[in-house]
């Protein structure tokens, strides 16, 4: 079986700090699959592995069958990453911004109109992306990455704290719109959150990494059986003890 994601013995060493040890784990298609654990857990090292920003030290990671350090312009090309710090061209408007980013990506114009309107929807900002980007809000750029990273219709989706700076009726609506186009369009979703009922929301799945292993892996119900806890805030918990 060949899986989106399938990741073996992964280890990433920065000199003497050990972020990812021997870590393993697989994402199947259109899943939706969560990577979470404590801050300096190994989560963000690990998606910037997989997006191709940076090459493991030993160990091994393919994406729908291309090896991250073989094969890095293949996975480009099928991907779309939003880190949890991601930034924005600030002179130009949403709109400026969002046609640049799809000119990269789309084939013709009618392609590119389409991932505009698409864009557009997804982002909920309106009139406002005719405004400046830096006049947004930290929400209001992050429905506009997040509009840019999904309106590619990659077959990956690799989000690093996607709701981050959202109020909850927009981290409501960038919900659905995960799910939606897990659920209906087909895309495979890894996502890395602090939000653990966001998390329990969405992933049909979730790792638990501490200390750049990974702890435990299931459903978010197999989890709490686990751990004995009520939710995956209380997972969580127990996670971040045991470092």
């Amino acid at each position: 079986m060949q899986y989106a994601i399938d990741v073996r013995n992964l280890t990433k060493t920065f000199g003497d700090i050990v972020a990812i040890d021997g870590a393993s784990f697989t994402v199947k298609e259109r899943e939706i699959f969560g990577l979470i654990g404590p801050n300096g857990a190994g989560k963000t090292t690990a998606l910037r592995i997989l997006s191709t920003l940076l090459k493991p030290s030993s160990g091994t990671a393919t994406i729908f069958g291309n090896d991250v350090v073989k094969k890095p312009e293949a996975i480009r090309e099928s991907i779309s990453y939003l880190p949890e710090e991601a930034g924005a061209y600030q002179n130009l408007s949403g709109y400026e911004y969002l046609s640049f980013m799809a000119g990269f990506y789309a084939e013709d114009k009618e392609s590119q109109d389409e991932m505009l309107k698409e864009a557009e929807l997804i982002s909920g900002l309106g009139e406002r992306l005719d405004d400046r980007i830096k006049g947004y809000s930290k929400g209001m750029k992050r429905r506009l990455l997040l509009a840019r990273a999904v309106m590619m219709k990659p077959k990956l989706l690799i989000l690093d704290e996607p709701t981050s700076g959202l109020d909850v009726v927009h981290a409501f609506h960038v919900r659905q719109v995960i799910k939606e186009y897990a659920d209906k369009k087909g895309v495979t979703v890894l996502l890395s959150s602090h939000n653990m009922l966001e998390v329990e929301y969405l992933c049909h799945r979730v790792s638990l990494i501490n200390e750049g292993k990974i702890i435990a892996e299931g459903s978010p119900d197999e989890l709490t059986q686990k751990f004995s806890a009520e939710n995956l805030e209380q997972v969580f918990m127990e996670v971040a003890k045991l470092g």
